[in-house]
């Protein structure tokens, strides 16, 4: 367990700009940071990063919370680790105990899957250095290929040992299940047979962007043609090979820096630049680049240059992951190395003098069209036939880019390298957006009419969310939040002179709510409304941190939510119920008396449909004798008059203005 003043300190050093900093490329926008939301696709940035109130919020998805809640969204942490992440990254001291067997069997699954990687990565280090078998294959193998020794205890590379089970029966040593075992992948069951599938490999960890291990790719060393070079961990709840990319743990401030990522395609191309000083390169770990991988990159930049080795044909199959980089709005540039060198290599033979790869990338670095235009050209050898594929290949290509600026700047470098004319260009990128429109246009209208069919059942607690009195609630709240230990202050003539009354907002929206008998009907909204209330008979007035840190997810939730936003309802709808934010603290009093005035009409509103619908029911009622209808009709019509002058009377002091 971690101490709850531990717990508080942790909150109060970690800085939320620097924790989220670490996942996206985040820029300031006046006292906030803005970026692009990790946990959607967007192209302009949404998410908003608060330091003053130590939350986030995504205007695009609606994903908000505090420092500790982006961990476990993000990297899929418990709480508890979410916690020891920060404590490791401020230098501050928890104390933490071993997990015993039966604390193990109680974890989730995704606790597991990360504890039995760790531990694995942990297992194939130590055979690397300690075992004659690690020493004498695995790490004559890294040193071969010029790794030093910080290089391998930084990328915690390993050896699997060549025995069936050795890794297996060590899991299961330390109280790991062999259901676990299989299920992560490590154990294969042959016929009621326990063996290691990574057994004589050597191993390299593939780490999440917080530094966590969610797989592992195995090498093996022998020449034996009937088992495949690599071996990767299978997908699992913590491992998805689409979305990740090696070395983005080590790469991802480097790239934020340099403003660029360097693409490449193997772990060892990975390790051999990263050591030679060139920290901003990641890889696709052998698969065809993902709109996942690139959304990755993007967070930190929107530069990519992919190195490619000399295998033309290898390249001209990736040119899909080229169209995929510019529809994400980002630029690409395209390195080839010599025939028969690949980065790997390429840095290698130049180890004693690093700077001439960095100069090669720099001097070799072309942009999407020269590099395509030149490399298939090669093929059509002044077939016009050949020729006009070529350029459909490429205008399909700049087609994608939905900067219309940038896709213009290609046309005009197409027309030139292909001795075309720009109108012929243009014409054919018409058509391909004209066709890609219409194609888009019947999946929009096919998904039109699906919705339509689902919104004839929606639940009766999100129609309640778009009522007035919903969101007039959500407004109280909100002042609550934001603006409870404000002052606010009121005036009034008397025969003495001027008085002045002075309150906090939370106490005087507390002393009017109760006064008047209103109950929230919202029971989110409610329960936060209650926490006021019970703090005000202490005579205290909680921090936002109290809600925003609330165990409750519900109530943290629409905290962060009202702290966040400046108001998220619609200009109509605060237009029409005299709700104004714009300069919200500098007319705090008035926003503050028209909200409750506002709410307090609904109420009143309510009320009156309710008592005219008893009148309709009873005018309707034919059992009843005429005195009793009567009877009943003259008392709801005094408590209608009432209510509806009331009313009238409150509408008219909506927006005054008081002294």
């Amino acid at each position: 367990m971690i101490s709850k003043d531990t717990i508080n300190e942790i909150f109060e050093t970690a800085r939320i700009e620097e924790v989220i900093g670490e996942f996206v490329n985040l820029k300031r926008r006046g006292v906030n940071y803005l970026g692009l939301c990790p946990f959607h696709n967007e192209k302009t940035p949404s998410f908003t990063v608060s330091p003053a109130k130590n939350i986030y919020k995504c205007f695009g998805c609606g994903k908000a919370g505090n420092v500790v809640n982006f961990l476990m969204e993000h990297e899929h942490y418990t709480y508890v680790e979410a916690l020891k992440y920060l404590a490791k990254k401020y230098n501050i001291e928890i104390e933490e105990t071993e997990q015993t067997p039966e604390q193990r069997q109680v974890l989730d699954e995704k606790e597991v899957l990360y504890n039995i990687s760790r531990f694995a990565q942990k297992h194939f280090t130590d055979n690397l250095f300690n075992t004659e078998q690690g020493k004498a294959i695995a790490l004559t193998y890294f040193k071969e290929r010029d790794f030093d020794i910080n290089t391998i205890k930084k990328f915690q590379l390993g050896y699997c040992l060549k025995e069936w089970d050795d890794f297996t029966k060590a899991a299961l040593k330390n109280a790991y299940k062999i259901e676990t075992l299989i299920k992560s992948g490590f154990t294969i069951n042959k016929n009621g047979k326990y063996y290691d599938r990574f057994r004589e490999r050597v191993m390299f960890p593939i780490h999440s962007m917080s530094g966590r291990i969610v797989g592992f790719g195995g090498r093996i060393l022998t020449s034996d043609k009937t088992k495949p070079k690599y071996v990767n961990t299978p997908e699992s709840e913590i491992y998805h090979k689409s979305n990740v990319l090696y070395g983005i743990y080590f790469a991802k401030n480097a790239i934020r820096n340099k403003d660029n990522c360097y693409l490449v395609e193997g772990y060892t191309d990975v390790i051999s630049l990263y050591q030679a000083g060139i920290e901003n390169v990641v890889a696709s770990s052998g698969t065809s680049l993902t709109n996942e991988q690139i959304r990755a990159i993007k967070r930190f930049t929107q530069n990519i240059t992919i190195l490619y080795d000399g295998d033309t044909a290898g390249i001209k199959a990736s040119f899909r992951g080229i169209n995929m980089i510019l529809e994400q709005g980002m630029n690409v540039k395209i390195v080839l190395f010599p025939e028969g060198e690949d980065p790997d290599s390429f840095t290698r033979k130049n180890k004693n003098n690093p700077d001439n790869v960095v100069n090669f990338i720099n001097d070799n670095s072309l942009d999407f069209i020269k590099f395509k235009t030149n490399l298939l050209l090669k093929d059509t050898k002044n077939d016009p036939i050949k020729k006009a594929s070529l350029i459909k290949d490429i205008v399909n290509t700049i087609s994608v880019i939905p900067d219309e600026i940038t896709r213009s700047i290609y046309v005009k470098e197409c027309a030139v390298l292909l001795d075309i004319q720009e109108k012929v260009l243009y014409d054919e990128i018409f058509r391909i957006l004209k066709n890609n429109y219409y194609k888009k246009k019947k999946i929009s209208d096919n998904a039109a009419v699906r919705l339509k069919k689902e919104k004839s059942s929606v639940d009766e607690s999100k129609v309640y969310k778009t009522t007035d009195i919903y969101l007039h609630e959500r407004e109280i709240i909100r002042l609550l939040l934001n603006y409870g230990k404000e002052k606010i202050y009121f005036r009034e003539r008397t025969k003495y002179g001027v008085k002045t009354t002075t309150y906090f907002t939370a106490d005087y929206i507390v002393r009017d709510l109760r006064e008047n008998e209103i109950e929230f009907q919202d029971a989110v909204c409610k329960a936060i409304y209650d926490e006021y209330v019970s703090a005000n008979e202490n005579e205290i007035i909680p921090n936002t941190d109290y809600f925003i840190n609330h165990n409750d997810k519900d109530i943290q939730k629409l905290s962060i939510d009202l702290l966040s936003e400046a108001y998220e309802l619609s200009d109509n709808w605060k237009k029409k119920h005299r709700i104004y934010v714009d300069t919200e603290l500098n007319k705090l009093k008035d926003i503050v008396l028209n909200t409750m005035l506002a709410f307090k009409s609904q109420k009143l509103k309510i009320m009156i449909n309710e008592i005219e619908k008893k009148i309709k029911d009873i005018e309707k009622e034919e059992t009843l004798k005429s005195t009793e209808k009567e009877e009943k009709l003259n008392i709801l019509m005094q408590q209608l008059k009432l209510i509806q002058d009331k009313y009238s009377e409150i509408n008219s002091g909506l927006g005054r203005v008081i002294i």
